[in-house]
């Protein structure tokens, strides 16, 4: 195939230029008049299955011939059968050993590092592992290495690096995967230089960036008849740069460095890569522009001259648009309307970008059109049905069962999803509401039970509501646990749990857990986990939680429907392999693209450089090498975002390259040519635009509604007459329209809850008191206070702090009660304490439960009201909050059954707060009379049919929140509009 040469044979694609096909039609014209079976003697080796797949379509698509034997570089094997290695240890197995090794290193030396950075570390130290072995360093020439000047820090990193050690200590009897392969590249490359093999050898679409693959490309090179088929490289660069890229530490992150190390690896000069075929890019003038703006940043002086050569800025710009968007948003959806003209012209058209919050949001505003993309990333395995729902029952063993907890596992499309899915999406809806009404923060399976009594009137239906409550008692509520576990235990427990609720109440098999592509390769996830388990450790709920988190997320599922044929959304690496007519490149801002090189928690830059690892700046280097390849392509966008969500960006540093050496071409004509490339991109920015334009509507005013007399409330309770006062809207909303606020769905220690707790302490302490005077005391205050809260209160910090705030008014309060008992004695409580004042020529009834009324001994009654709050004052009583007045009248009218008709002497509010106080209700500047007759002529008047119910009508604060404010749609309106009365009907 190949003429005999003393040089290594290195072939080079343009950048821009469909590498697959080049490579197809350069096979093709080098056998061109040889027979058939020629070209199945070629071995060509290339990096991804991806690219492989490419290839046979590729011939698939030309006359009948015989393949070529394509292999990938990660399957070896076959091109020597005699060469024999041990299997690679499951990387499953080695991640399983290594957390147990680090575990037991944290556990003895608790100063190294916290417990929950465990699967970090190890992550990152099988990363480090990996990198180790694949550039073939030994952690001997790490902990070697001279570190006078480094901080005690490496003292702390070595310790990890010696479990390193002793794991590649067993690396020739038990290899992983990165060993094996060096193993075998080595074994290759030695049975090589003895007998080389006489048919062709071919690695293409590799850049060398590993070691392992370096070694693997210096073994072909000198084969004889071996050769090298580099993509993207840069014919464009002049020699003389060339030899700039010397130095790793100022050229890493040049795109064509690593060409450069792999020439000067093999003895080939710059000028030994010849064009492997006949394949012109899109734009070769664009291929020369983009060469000088990447060029190294020791030599962007060349900008100077070489600047001054190039010739057709137009042409080379004419098919590239660059988009500066002033959000992600308006950037997705411009590639969205693009993609669209795409699918409708018939063009191939590939979004390629690293972010992929951005390939979701483009996905989601393709969706509105029907067009669904093919996605090579697929979706994580996490965040599918089953990812979610394993992670979820996981979860029910590392904290206590909370509602949303619950809720959030009974409502997943997987629970009892093997029979009566129906009965029990119902019964989920029957428990939320009555948890949100009732309230359950920590469910148990007594507290389930009894929401769900008397759920329906029909015994059969309670008998299956009762059974599904049991069952959700038994499954769900009593899993958390704070033991350590073996790994296979943990394995067990949470695939029998999970099967379990899957299958539902009468379930047998594990429902549709397991069903699909994401069911299925969760469950070879989890089994493949059990058969490794025995390699794992002790470890805790939270332990298991993560490691199954983590082993969920690195997996992907490609589980869509049929995608557009010709709109993609490639990953980066993707992209080296396809070819497209428009090629959109996302996402351009720095730590993005290029990502931002993650900090190593082992050796810093120096460190690497010297052991002879990879410089941080190799991704960097990566992601330029694919912008060069991607940027050569017939049409092209470059689009970024100008703002994050919050904050401003920095664009790219090839895009910012582009710009400012377009920017000085001005001879050249280079600032015109930026200005239409920005030009083309504003046109779309303008497109997005007028999409979302919308057509403004009234703002709604501010609401009065006049219901029927009929419907309008004949009952109010005492403590619903502010609301009336403040806002009449509520009382329209509750009382007529029958919406009552739902409850949260997670509890939470609230004032409400804060002042229903309180009461009952104080209810509870006074009947002791009573019962026994000598109880009277701060200790038993504390005690009851105590006994309650542990009733009451589940949360552990709100208890404490509630119970603080109890001992710190003990004192004052049993002094003012001392005082309170030398004249009055206690009469009666919230439950006995009930009053009803019926007014019958209006039709209407007020209601009241007061907290305590005691009488003096001439029998007088003294009113008091618990208030944990601020009570309110005397002009704030006088002009709504007139709760205490109003009671004080009812008793005085005879209300109060236990009481009968009496004056009253006092009605005080008794602040609980942090700084306790008593507050009277000003009876003589209020008469009772009076205040009742004010009350009557307010209710009478909302009992006629041209008073509204005004929404917020006269609130204390603006910043006040009322229950019904959405429903009332305020925010449209504030307190300055004017109400605008409905009559309804």
């Amino acid at each position: 195939m190949f003429d005999s040469t003393a040089h290594p044979r290195i072939f080079g694609v343009a950048p821009g230029v469909d590498f697959p096909r080049a490579l197809v039609g350069g096979l093709v014209a080098r056998l061109k008049g040889q027979p058939p079976e020629a070209m199945a003697r070629v071995q060509l080796i290339v990096n991804t299955r991806r690219m492989q797949r490419r290839l046979r379509s590729l011939f698939e698509e030309g006359p009948p011939c015989l393949l070529p034997q394509i292999r990938l570089l990660t399957d070896l094997d076959v091109l020597d059968p005699a060469i024999t290695l041990p299997p690679a240890v499951p990387p499953l197995r080695r991640r399983l050993e290594l957390i147990a090794l680090v575990s037991q290193l944290l556990t003895q030396q608790k100063d190294l590092a916290p417990r929950s950075s465990l699967y970090d570390l190890t992550d990152s130290l099988a990363a480090l592992m990996d990198e180790m072995q694949g550039e073939g360093i030994s952690a001997e020439v790490i902990a070697n290495l001279d570190v006078t000047d480094q901080s005690g820090h490496w003292q702390r990193a070595l310790r990890f690096i010696q479990i390193a050690q002793a794991y590649l200590d067993e690396a020739t009897t038990l290899p992983d995967s990165e060993a094996r392969q060096r193993l075998l590249v080595t074994a290759l490359a030695a049975k090589w230089a003895i007998t080389p093999p006489k048919n062709p050898v071919i690695i293409a679409g590799s850049t060398g960036s590993r070691g392992t693959t370096m070694l693997l490309m210096k073994a072909v090179a000198a084969l004889p008849q071996g050769a090298l088929v580099l993509p993207g490289f840069d014919f464009e660069m002049p020699a003389a740069i060339w030899s700039e890229l010397k130095d790793p530490l100022l050229s890493e992150d040049h795109p064509q460095f690593r060409f450069y190390k792999l020439l000067s690896e093999i003895n080939a000069a710059r000028g030994d890569v010849t064009e492997w075929h006949d394949s012109p890019p899109p734009s070769a003038a664009r291929n020369a522009l983009v060469s000088l703006s990447l060029r190294p940043a020791p030599v962007t002086d060349a900008w100077l001259t070489e600047g001054a050569e190039l010739r057709n800025i137009a042409q080379a710009t004419a098919d590239v648009t660059v988009l500066d968007a002033p959000s992600s948003r308006a950037e997705a959806l411009a590639i969205a309307l693009r993609l669209r003209r795409a699918a409708e012209t018939g063009e191939t058209a590939a979004l390629i970008t690293p972010d992929r919050i951005l390939t979701r949001q483009v996905t989601a505003a393709l969706d509105q059109w029907g067009i669904l993309p093919d996605d090579s990333a697929g979706t994580p395995l996490h965040l599918s049905p089953p990812g979610r729902f394993l992670r979820h029952v996981a979860g029910l063993f590392v904290r206590r069962l909370d509602a949303e907890a619950l809720l959030t596992l009974l409502k997943h499309p997987l629970s009892h999803s093997g029979t009566e899915r129906g009965p029990h999406v119902l019964n989920t809806q029957r428990l939320e509401l009555r948890i949100r009404d009732k309230g359950l923060p920590y469910p148990d399976p007594e507290g389930i039970i009894e929401l769900l009594q008397n759920a329906v009137a029909h015994p059969e239906e309670q008998a299956k509501i009762d059974l599904w409550a049991h069952w959700i008692g038994d499954t769900l509520c009593k899993c958390f646990t704070d033991q350590m576990r073996p790994l296979a235990q943990w394995v067990d427990m949470h695939t029998a749990l999970a099967e379990t609720i899957s299958a539902g109440t009468d379930g047998t098999d594990p429902g549709e857990l397991w069903q699909k592509k994401a069911g299925q390769k969760a469950e070879a996830v989890m089994r493949g986990l059990k058969e490794q388990a025995a390699f794992g450790t002790q470890m805790t709920a939270t332990d298991y939680s993560d490691l199954v988190g983590a082993l969920l997320s690195g997996e992907e599922i490609r589980d869509r429907d049929a995608p557009h044929p010709n709109i993609m959304i490639w990953g980066t690496l993707e992209a080296r392999v396809q070819g497209a007519d428009l090629v959109i490149l996302a996402g351009l801002n720095d730590g993005t693209w290029p990502e931002a090189p993650k900090p190593d928690p082992w050796l810093n830059r120096t460190l690497r450089h010297k052991a002879g690892l990879l410089l941080p700046e190799r991704r960097i280097g990566l992601s330029a090498h694919d912008y060069q390849q991607a940027v050569g392509a017939k049409e092209v966008w470059l689009t970024r975002a100008i703002r994050s969500d919050d904050a401003e960006t920095v664009a790219s540093r090839w895009v910012n390259r582009l710009r400012n050496l377009l920017a000085g071409l001005r001879d050249q004509g280079g600032p015109e040519a930026l200005d239409a490339m920005l030009a083309r991109g504003d046109l779309w920015l303008a497109k997005v635009r007028a999409f979302e334009e919308v057509t403004r509507v009234d703002s709604a005013k501010r609401p009065s509604p006049r219901p029927p007399v009929a419907t309008r409330p004949r009952q109010l309770s005492v403590t619903e007459i502010k609301r009336l006062i403040r806002d009449p809207y509520a009382i329209y909303a509750r009382h007529v329209l029958k919406l009552n606020r739902l409850g949260p769905l997670v509890q939470s220690p609230d004032a409400l809850m804060r002042g229903t707790v309180a009461h009952d302490i104080m209810e509870r302490f006074i009947k002791d008191t009573v019962a026994d005077p000598v109880l009277l005391n701060p200790q038993h205050l504390r005690q009851v206070a105590a006994a309650v809260m542990a009733d009451q209160v589940p949360w552990p910090a709100a208890r404490a702090m509630w119970l603080a705030r109890i001992d710190k008014i003990a004192q004052w309060f049993v002094d003012r009660e001392t005082e309170r008992r030398g004249y009055s004695a206690p009469r009666a409580f919230e439950e006995e304490a009930k009053g009803k004042l019926v007014w019958p020529d209006i039709g209407f009834t007020l209601t009241a439960r007061a907290d305590r009324i005691d009488q003096t001994d001439v029998g007088d009654a003294l009113l008091y009201d618990y208030k944990t709050g601020k009570p309110p004052t005397a002009k704030q009583q006088g002009t709504f909050d007139k709760q205490l007045l109003i009671e004080a009248a009812m008793i005085e009218e005879g209300a109060f059954e236990t009481l009968g008709v009496r004056p009253v002497a006092m009605a005080i509010f008794i602040g609980l707060g942090s700084t306790p106080m008593e507050v009277m209700a000003p009876l003589d500047d209020e008469p009772p009379r009076e205040v009742l007759a004010n009350l009557r002529k307010l209710i009478d008047s909302y009992l006629s049919p041209g008073q509204g119910f005004t929404a917020r009508r006269m609130m204390q604060e603006d910043k006040i929140a009322g229950d019904y404010d959405l429903l009332a749609r305020f925010g449209e309106w504030d307190a300055t509009d004017d109400p605008v009365p409905e009559d309804l009907t």
